[in-house]
């Protein structure tokens, strides 16, 4: 009989082999990922000569459509009772989007390229999270999500390192650089044909899961809403970088700036895993929106470069605080057979959510001012931080609630 997969060790105590493959792949991808990504806005309005405007139109179809392909993914995951095939195809249509950005000469061809890239995550995320939760055990499972985390944002911090290496080798052109980001995408992919299919997964002779919120368990929709509202205050990041730009800071130190967000989000994410393993999901999520409020606060009120380093920092502790975590709550609140679903219903709602939430921003920009969307989406994290507080409760409870059929 082969081994288990989600038995076998790794080089990591408590991380099982699938996490640890998985966790390559999503090193070699985000580096891939975040050669670009702090250049597109600089590419869009410098380049192209696109309004601040189609930045947060473009970023939030983006996001839109990975989101609600992750609800479709999910689902047809737990249907099929198989992970692997989607997460393949998803890594592969990601690393092909990466060279088209270099043959775009107006915005259109931008926004495909984006769509592409996030249509490829959409397809891979929910069933690569249900993977990992599938891989590991519920006692290790925020040690799981975190160190999968940790990964992603080394290859976070690798990335901008590796473009800002290239810039200076390719004298500025930005499109060498989006053809050069290809490399490590395709060599994740090459990783990824490693990880194996745990079989903890939904049977495919059960049932096939209703793609509905309502079959979800209570707790979980919950969680969902206040989610939600703190949604519609958090807009992509591209807003992060015209601000720091607006503030004075330069492109190479924008690229720098990314490097130095990541490496916190590095840092924090696998004790965050591992802290909520003991203390429970709902204090460090609550912890995590906290710091995202008095980030974007900071952001809005602050009046020079100085300040940006800092907030920058601080915004990658919210990052490791809440991202893997709140994949782990998401496992914990529904049944192994739901765990696809979930994820991708969650990824789906709240990446919907952002599409309202960057055209409000760009809106909130151009009208008002610069500070305006970023003192709009403290006010929405502390109000979510204050529902969280309220309505949802600790996913080890609720979790054992999942178990015992009663939820």
């Amino acid at each position: 009989m082969p081994p288990d997969p989600a038995a076998e060790p790794s080089p990591v105590p408590g991380v099982s082999r699938n996490v640890f493959i998985l966790g390559l792949v999503s090193l070699a991808t985000d580096a891939s990922s975040e050669m670009i990504y702090p250049l597109v806005p600089l590419f869009l309005t410098s380049v192209l000569g696109a309004p601040v405007a189609i930045v947060g139109v473009i970023e939030g179809l983006a996001e839109a459509t990975a989101s609600v392909l992750k609800g479709v993914s999910g689902w047809l995951s737990d249907r099929i009772g198989r992970r692997r095939p989607l997460v393949l195809a998803g890594y592969g249509l990601a690393a092909i989007s990466k060279p088209l950005l270099a043959l775009a000469t107006g915005w259109p061809l931008v926004l495909a390229a984006r769509v592409l890239d996030r249509f490829g995550k959409g397809v891979r995320n929910s069933p690569r999270d249900a993977l990992i939760g599938d891989s590991s055990p519920e006692g290790l499972r925020g040690r799981a999500f975190g160190f999968h985390r940790a990964t992603d944002q080394i290859g976070a911090v690798i990335g901008p390192l590796l473009a800002l290496a290239l810039l200076a080798l390719f004298h500025q052109n930005l499109r060498a650089l989006f053809v050069a980001a290809f490399v490590p995408a395709a060599l994740g992919v090459a990783i990824l044909t490693a990880v194996r299919e745990t079989g903890r997964g939904p049977s495919p002779d059960a049932a096939p899961p209703r793609f509905r919120l309502r079959g979800t368990p209570a707790a979980f929709r919950r969680f969902l809403a206040v989610m939600l509202l703190f949604t519609l205050g958090n807009s992509s990041d591209m807003f992060l970088i015209l601000r720091a730009r607006q503030l004075g800071i330069g492109t190479g130190a924008v690229v720098l700036l990314f490097a130095v967000y990541n490496a916190v989000y590095a840092a924090a994410s696998y004790p965050a895993g591992v802290i909520s393993d003991r203390i429970g999901r709902k204090r460090v999520m609550v912890a995590g929106l906290a710091v995202f409020a008095l980030v974007y606060a900071g952001f809005g009120l602050a009046r020079g470069p100085g300040w940006v380093w800092l907030l920058f920092a601080v915004y990658g502790l919210y990052q490791g605080l809440t991202d893997g975590t709140s994949r782990a709550l998401v496992v914990d609140l529904v049944s192994p057979g739901l765990r696809a679903t979930a994820l991708g219903v969650y990824a789906m709602a709240t990446g919907l959510a952002a599409l309202p939430a960057s055209v409000i921003a760009g809106l909130l920009w151009q009208k008002v001012g610069p500070a305006a969307p970023f003192l709009y989406g403290a006010a929405t994290a502390a109000l979510a931080c204050a529902g969280f507080s309220l309505v949802c409760r600790d996913s080890s409870d609720a979790a054992s609630t999942v178990l015992q059929g009663t939820l």
